[in-house]
C-alpha cells in the first residue's frame, strides 16, 4: 500500500507583528515627508524672529547650505524648484539645508501695523549668527538671490570665519544712486508695487511675453495676504547701502556670481566681478535664463553648484551625472590649488569626459 504525499503550500493571508510593520511604514512616511517639507522653526536674534526652515539632518561634520530669497519671493517660490531637482539630490543628501525667510516674508505671515519699523539690510544680517547658533552650526555655504545676496554679504564681510563659500544670484553691491533713486521714485507714482517687483525679477523680454512664471508671480504677489510685509521689504532694499567691495577689500571664501543674461542686474552682477579677487571668483553668465536662473534654468545651475561644491573639497569628481557629459559648456580656468593665477585655459566637458581638471580647488569662469 502506498501513501502518496502532498505538498500543501500555507500562504499567511496576513505578516507576522501586522502592527509593528505598519507602524514602521508609517514611521518611515512620516521621516519623507518631514524631509521634503522641512521642519519648520522660529528663531529668536537680537533684532526679531525669524522663520527657518530645516531639511535634513543636523549633522555638523559639514557646513549646511543656508539660502535667503529676494524681494518678491518667500524661501519656498525663490528655491524649491532648485533644490528639488532631480541632480541636485546628490548635493542635498549630503548637506543640511537651512531656508531663512527675511522677517514677514515667510508664507502665511501676518501683516506688520501701520509705522511698523522694518530691520534695515545691515540688521537683517546681523540675525544670521543666531540661526547658525540655534542649529549648532559653525559655518555655511551661502545661496542668496538678488536681496538675498545682498544680506549674505554683508553677513559674510562682517563674519568671514563662518562662511566657507558664497553662491549671489543677481547681486547688486552699489547702493542706488541719484538717477536710479529718481526712476524708483517715478515708477512708485506709476507702475503698482507688484509690477515694481516683477521689475526686478524679471527681464524685459520676460515681462513682455507675459510668461507663465511672471503671470504666477504676479497672481502670488498681488494675492499675498502680507503684501505690506512685502513692501516694507522692498523698500529696505532700496535703501542699501555700497557694500564697498574692491580687490583689495573683499571676501575671503570661494564665490560664484550668477546671473542670467539680459537679467536686470546682469550690468550690476558684471560690475561686482570687476572687483572681486579674480582667483578666488566664478562667474557664471547663463543664456536664456531670464531673471531667476534658479527656476528656469535649474539643470545648468545645478551642474554648476556641483563643480562650486567639488572645488571646495565636499564632492568627489566620480558624483558628477549625466548633466556633464550631456551637454559641452566653455569653462575658462584662472586658479590653481595653490592660489596662483594660472593660465587661461578653456575646457570642453563634452571633450573631457565631464570631468574637472585634478585641482580640488577650481574657479572658473562659465558662459552656457
Amino acid at each position: 500500500m502506498t501513501t502518496e504525499m502532498q505538498e500543501i503550500a500555507i500562504t499567511e493571508d496576513k505578516p507576522l507583528l501586522t502592527g509593528q510593520a505598519d507602524s514602521t511604514k508609517d514611521a518611515e512616511l512620516a521621516a519623507r515627508i518631514l524631509l521634503d517639507q522641512g521642519q519648520e522653526h522660529s528663531v529668536e536674534t537680537p533684532h526679531g524672529v525669524l522663520h527657518v526652515t530645516l531639511h535634513g539632518t543636523r549633522t555638523t561634520r559639514r557646513p549646511a547650505i543656508l539660502t535667503f530669497h529676494d524681494v518678491g519671493l518667500d524661501s519656498k517660490s525663490c528655491f524649491s524648484p532648485l533644490f528639488k531637482f532631480e541632480e541636485m539630490q546628490e548635493i542635498v543628501k549630503n548637506f543640511t539645508l537651512i531656508h531663512i525667510d527675511a522677517p514677514g516674508q515667510e508664507e502665511g505671515a501676518a501683516a506688520y501695523p501701520a509705522g511698523y519699523q522694518y530691520p534695515s539690510m545691515e540688521t537683517i544680517a546681523e540675525m544670521i549668527p543666531a540661526v547658525l547658533q540655534f542649529f549648532n552650526f559653525r559655518t555655511v555655504i551661502g545661496v542668496g538671490v538678488g536681496a538675498g545676496a545682498y544680506i549674505l554679504s554683508k553677513f559674510t564681510l562682517a563674519n568671514p570665519d563662518s562662511v566657507e563659500g558664497l553662491v549671489l544670484i543677481n547681486i547688486d553691491t552699489n547702493a542706488r544712486g541719484w538717477i536710479d533713486w529718481a526712476a524708483q521714485k517715478l515708477s512708485s507714482v506709476t507702475s503698482s508695487l507688484t509690477e515694481q517687483i516683477l521689475s526686478h525679477l524679471f527681464s524685459q523680454e520676460e515681462l513682455s511675453s507675459n510668461t507663465d512664471l511672471v503671470q504666477s508671480h504676479r497672481e502670488r504677489i498681488n494675492k499675498a495676504p502680507n503684501g505690506v510685509n512685502i513692501e516694507l521689504l522692498w523698500k529696505t532694499y532700496n535703501s542699501r547701502r555700497d557694500l564697498n567691495i574692491d580687490r583689495n577689500s573683499t571676501f575671503k571664501c570661494p564665490v560664484m556670481l550668477v546671473v542670467g543674461d539680459q537679467a536686470p542686474y546682469e550690468d550690476a552682477a558684471v560690475e561686482c566681478n570687476s572687483k572681486m579677487d579674480p582667483t578666488t571668483t566664478s562667474f557664471l553668465k547663463m543664456a536664456d535664463a531670464g531673471g531667476l536662473p534658479q527656476l528656469t534654468q535649474p539643470a545648468k545651475l545645478t551642474e554648476a553648484f556641483k563643480y562650486f561644491i567639488q572645488g571646495m573639497g565636499y564632492m568627489a569628481s566620480s558624483c558628477m551625472t549625466r548633466l556633464s557629459r550631456s551637454r559641452t559648456t566653455s569653462l575658462s580656468s584662472s586658479y590653481s590649488m595653490d592660489g596662483s593665477r594660472s593660465r587661461s585655459r578653456t575646457l570642453s566637458q563634452g571633450s573631457q569626459g565631464g570631468q574637472m581638471p585634478p585641482s580640488p580647488s577650481q574657479t572658473m569662469e562659465v558662459s552656457c
